[in-house]
């Protein structure tokens, strides 16, 4: 069921990962959730052990892959980090998603991780739209070499607005999920996406204004697009991004439950 806004949000308990182990095989992490770890709770049950490496899947870019460690097959998801850069947060949630029954590619657009918002404007401005194309494409065909059966992008901040880029680039995808990313809302443009988006908002956000987000939302439907656009009252931008000032965690796991359900319909 399509729901175009979300009131304030009176969920249970959440907590953030707490408690992960880590062993080495060859060359290779395992990641494992612990029995017991109240975040399984927020995350979903179904978390499987996952294995990690760091693999070079474009000229000069090198990704963070998740999947899980039994070899599956699975579907694939390319996921695009915020305007920080691949750092360890987006490295937790491939792992989180991952350990739900998908090949996750964390992908690289900038070479570094910004420490001050400064470094991570700069990086930012100095990305090639063409070539960040390229980029997470390349992610999308190492994904289906190592066997993925189906295919979505995922990313946050800057990396919503990468995969709106990725879903109109005519890559073959089964969905897009953005989280407060920059829109397109040229329904010309928006009419070349063949898979259904899923979009999470804050009321809040300053960046990417409530307006826009329903203009994107009626061009979607204008043009046909299956979709699913929810915004969260009182959250303002990145209000997912534990580590920041608007973390909003209630709304958080809502989202995060919406986006593997979403997922979940779609790839599987």
């Amino acid at each position: 069921m399509k729901k175009k806004s979300k009131s304030s949000i009176r969920a249970s308990h959440y907590t953030i990962l707490a408690a992960m182990f880590a062993m080495a095989i060859v060359g290779s992490y395992l990641y494992a959730f612990p029995a017991g770890t109240t975040n399984s709770d927020a995350m979903g049950s179904a978390q499987l052990a996952v294995e990690t490496m760091d693999v070079g899947y474009f000229e000069g870019a090198n990704g963070f892959l998740a999947r899980p460690a039994d070899g599956g097959p699975y579907p694939g998801v390319v996921v695009v980090h915020e305007w920080w850069g691949l750092n360890d947060g987006i490295k937790d949630a491939a792992v989180k998603l991952a350990s739900h029954g998908y090949i996750v590619m964390a992908v690289d657009l900038y070479g570094e991780v910004a420490t001050t918002p400064e470094r991570a404007r700069e990086l930012t401005s100095a990305v090639n739209k063409t070539r960040a194309v390229e980029n997470m494409r390349a992610a999308a065909g190492y994904l289906r070499g190592e066997g993925a059966t189906k295919m979505a992008s995922l990313g946050w901040c800057f990396g919503g607005g990468q995969s709106m880029n990725l879903a109109l680039s005519g890559e073959d995808l089964d969905a897009t999920v953005i989280y407060y990313g920059t829109l397109v809302t040229d329904e010309a443009q928006l009419a070349s996406i063949g898979q259904p988006v899923l979009g999470i908002f804050g009321g809040e956000d300053r960046s990417i204004n409530v307006s826009v987000v329903r203009q994107f939302d009626a061009a979607l439907d204008n043009v046909g697009i299956e979709n699913e656009i929810y915004i969260y009252d009182g959250v303002g931008h990145a209000f997912a991004n534990p580590s920041g000032a608007n973390y909003a965690p209630d709304e958080t796991r809502d989202a995060w439950d919406k986006t593997l359900d979403f997922l979940d319909r779609h790839l599987k």
